[in-house]
């Protein structure tokens, strides 16, 4: 039998106990959440996590899941992330997205508020925040949450062409149903 030295059992024992922890999710803000099973991280600036959700049967294009967090007294609050959002979409004959048009809940989940909101129509795409002009892109849908952190909101935005998205919407509660400080 061979005989390891006691700082190498330490060691490897805290590998063991170290690497599930980290393989279980992502944090943002002071909120963890599980990390979306069979979506692709896709770093981008100013984003605290961000996925690629390949495209469903039917659709052309791929979705993205966004995870912001600003820190305190940043982002906004929740009516005026909700008001920005559904301007972020039209309906189909361009007129502009009412509060009416989007199915919205409120939730507590790990101790904390949630707002979820569910809207679908013509995404304004906008590739930066203040680009000039937004892509239309028809039959869109999106998927968001913003939640009460410890000290600041945290926002989940999934944008993605409708069947997608319905595709990834178990995921997306799933995800949302995980968090916990």
């Amino acid at each position: 039998m061979m005989h390891r030295p006691h700082s190498l059992r330490l060691g490897m024992l805290a590998l063991f106990v170290l690497v599930p922890a980290l393989l279980v999710g992502a944090e943002a803000g002071g909120v963890q959440f599980d990390d979306p099973s069979g979506w692709i991280s896709a770093p981008k600036p100013m984003r605290t996590a961000n996925y690629t959700i390949p495209a469903a049967a039917g659709d052309a294009q791929d979705g993205e899941m966004a995870v912001y967090y600003f820190g305190p007294g940043q982002g906004g609050g929740v009516e005026a992330n909700v008001r920005r959002w559904l301007g972020q979409f039209v309906k189909a004959d361009g007129s502009p997205m009412a509060a009416g048009d989007a199915e919205r809940q409120e939730q507590q989940v790990g101790g904390m508020a949630v707002t979820l909101l569910d809207v679908t129509g013509t995404y304004l795409f906008k590739p930066f925040p203040m680009a000039p002009r937004a892509t239309p892109m028809p039959g869109y849908r999106m998927l968001a949450a913003i939640v009460q952190g410890p000290d600041a909101p945290v926002f989940f935005k999934l944008t993605a062409p409708a069947k997608t998205a319905a595709a990834a919407e178990a995921e997306f509660r799933k995800i949302i149903a995980s968090l916990r400080r």
